[in-house]
């Protein structure tokens, strides 16, 4: 089982990834309060996500109609996490609300920390 948005990111084929996103996207980070929405301004998050994430591997995927749990594991500077990626994909395919969750609180800091300026970049845009 695999979804095209789980074969884009192991590729690190992010264009496809951002491909998979409905154009009215939610994204629901794990540091941030607000809800990231449309798939541009998700599509950048995810770029610096990726871009922060080191060692990052799929380890688990269990899937429920429209909906698909992607579990992970990845590093941010030395704090390991693990993470769950799960997906809502509308009639069409497409990823219509994205909700991240990573765990342990020293990693979800860490990865905070690291996106802060990132995102507060992409806000001044």
């Amino acid at each position: 089982m695999s979804t095209p948005f789980k074969d884009a990111v192991e590729a690190r084929d992010f264009a496809a990834a951002v491909d998979c996103l409905a154009p009215d996207v939610t994204f629901n980070s794990p540091v941030a309060h607000t809800p990231f929405q449309g798939k541009e301004l998700v599509g950048q998050v995810l770029l610096a996500v990726s871009e922060t994430f080191e060692d990052f591997e799929y380890t688990d995927e269990f899937q429920t109609g429209n909906t698909h749990a992607l579990i992970f594991r990845a590093r941010v500077g030395d704090k390991q996490l693990q993470g769950l990626d799960l997906l809502r994909t509308g009639d069409d395919g497409l990823i219509e609300e994205l909700t991240v969750m990573v765990r342990p609180a020293s990693g979800l800091m860490a990865l905070g920390q690291a996106m802060a300026p990132k995102v507060e970049a992409l806000k001044a845009r």
